[in-house]
């Protein structure tokens, strides 16, 4: 007994560690670039920067909200403005082929996350920058450069002439988008291109970059930013760590949130996400209290997270939802990205197994890891669906 001490104090303070971090923890906004170009040379280059982008955290700040974005002074409004054109001018780079580098004239305004015009008092309150201008004669391409330093996620798409571009890019700090073909479009009508011809050359490497671009951020979902789905999994490795009954468990959660990730990605299914956060962190509290108080594998067992992984689905689909995927990229794009969390699960439960092989002795195991650990998910859980329904 008293060897073991060390250790529990040592996994008390992991999980301890753990837990502030989930209870604290937000999505992440991405920084969308968009660019609109019509046949003829008019086009338009839009972003919105979340003001979370800047914070030292951004997955633990907190949106800036309308109510209280209303009694912000001038000053505080211009203040904004200041920071936010310092971060894109630090962190994004843009460049027209085969130009160069570019710095666009943004014109500046607030609107709500969705890019709609505020109306809601809890609406996030994000920074809109256009830029309309016109393609130069010899432009071939554009793109952008997401430049190390800052923690989100910058997304790339593009239209021509209203008609949405099936290739895109989610690019982490440090990665640069494929060069988008503006070839011709700068062209009077009828000798520019049709807009059916802009671009062609990407469609088969777009699909591949859309997927490896989404199997990414579905991973990074996953392991570092999912903690409430790290936790759920977990609840589900601690039940019992005979192989099958894990297998079963994460192949029937897998099934379930595969099923309305789908749905909810195409437009079948639709849940606001209000009711669908507080049952995600509900189910964490669920699954771990179940270990502590009913620790025996079956059906009701399969059937529980078979519901939950439902709903765990319809928190997956609101990222994608967010960042208005274009519907010639859904498929690939929803294969990749949950292929992406699936390995971030995998990831999961092959740490846990690592971390836990070592305890061979079943009632030891039990006393030192599933009741503390189980223990802390559930108030967690609870916690944070509390939070998230306050």
């Amino acid at each position: 007994m008293l060897r073991s001490a060390p250790l529990h104090r040592t996994l008390f303070t992991a999980f301890l560690g753990l837990f502030s971090a989930v209870v604290a923890a937000h999505s992440i906004p991405d920084i969308p670039v968009r660019g609109a170009f019509q046949t003829g040379g008019d086009a338009e280059i839009s972003i919105e920067i979340n003001p979370r982008n800047w914070t030292e955290s951004p997955k633990m700040a907190l949106s800036l909200e309308q109510k209280d974005f209303l009694t912000y002074t001038s000053a505080q409004k211009e203040e904004l403005l200041k920071q936010t054109k310092a971060f894109v001018a630090t962190y994004l780079e843009f460049t027209l082929e085969p130009i160069g580098r570019v710095q666009p004239d943004f014109t500046w305004d607030f609107v709500a996350e969705t890019g709609k015009p505020l109306m809601k008092m809890d609406d996030a309150v994000v920074a809109r920058g256009k830029w309309k201008t016109k393609i130069p004669a010899g432009v071939t391409g554009w793109k952008v450069r997401s430049l190390p330093g800052h923690k989100v996620a910058t997304v790339f798409t593009n239209t021509v002439d209203g008609k949405e571009h099936p290739r895109f890019m989610v690019m982490f700090p440090g990665e640069t988008s494929f060069t988008f073909d503006l070839t011709g479009l700068a062209a009077k009508p009828p000798t520019g291109p049709t807009p059916g011809s802009v671009g062609t050359h990407s469609t088969e490497s777009g699909a591949w970059s859309n997927f490896s671009s989404y199997f990414k951020q579905g991973f990074e979902h996953i392991l570092p930013e999912g903690l409430d789905h790290i936790l759920f999994v977990l609840g589900l490795f601690l039940l019992c760590r005979a192989w099958k009954p894990i297998l079963l468990q994460v192949t029937t959660f897998t099934f379930a949130h595969t099923i309305t990730l789908a749905l909810a990605t195409l437009g079948y299914v639709s849940a606001p996400a209000n009711i669908v956060e507080p049952i995600i962190a509900a189910s964490i509290a669920v699954i771990a209290l179940e270990n502590i108080f009913r620790p025996t594998y079956g059906k009701f067992r399969i059937l529980l997270v078979f519901v939950f992984g439902l709903i765990h689905g319809l928190g997956f689909a609101q990222r994608l939802i967010d960042e208005r995927i274009p519907s010639g990229s859904i498929v690939s794009s929803l294969l990749g990205f949950n292929l992406g969390v699936e390995f971030g699960q995998l990831a999961v439960i092959g740490l846990a197994v690592a971390a836990t092989f070592w305890i061979k002795d079943e009632e030891k195991y039990r006393g030192w890891i599933v009741i503390p650990a189980s223990t802390l998910i559930a108030v967690a859980g609870l916690f944070w669906a509390y939070q998230r329904v306050s």
